[in-house]
């Protein structure tokens, strides 16, 4: 995608509808990454609207353009983090909510098949986030390790871990793997 660093770039210098090019290209991206790691697409659509007000305020000053996609997928990221983080701690003062938001879980995934969305819910956030980034977002190996804060070598092990987890628990299902 070549175009987003001058789509960036014509979004910095204040072009509204350059803002909107930007938001078409990029929101179904950012949306399924939430949806994939929150479960709910009611609390996606929340959690990405936040993520592009972050986007919003931080544009003027993203330095390198051309690496627009990662840094947004870092926003998206935090957001998620935050959001799982207050969840937690509220968590802690009702057993109740901790019962609701595991629940919530058995609903994400982002693939085509019931089997596999079924299968990529069960799997622990770490190896969920990299399958989401790598497999479903497209983002090269690189990006994810700049997504994640962590290393390549990290994301090459994930990945492996997360695909064999995957597997796993597809064929314990009774599905092809």
């Amino acid at each position: 995608m070549g175009n987003d660093g001058l789509l960036v770039v014509r979004c910095q210098l204040g072009e509204r509808e350059a803002f909107r090019e930007l938001v078409a290209m990029w929101h179904p991206p950012l949306w399924r990454y939430v949806r994939g790691m929150v479960g709910s697409p009611h609390l996606a659509d929340d959690l990405a609207q936040e993520a592009w007000g972050a986007v919003v305020r931080g544009l003027p000053r993203l330095r390198q353009p051309e690496r627009f996609a990662p840094w947004l997928f870092t926003i998206a990221r935090r957001t998620v983090t935050d959001h799982l983080r207050q969840t937690y701690k509220a968590a802690e003062t009702a057993m109740e909510e901790a019962t609701t938001v595991v629940a919530d879980d058995e609903l994400s995934g982002v693939l085509t098949t019931m089997q596999i969305e079924a299968g990529l819910a069960a799997l622990p956030l770490l190896e969920r986030e990299v399958l989401i980034l790598f497999h479903l977002e497209d983002l090269p190996l690189a990006s994810c390790a700049e997504v994640l804060g962590v290393p390549a070598g990290t994301v090459k092990s994930r990945l492996y871990r997360a695909r064999r987890m995957l597997r796993d628990h597809l064929a314990e299902k009774g599905y092809e793997a």
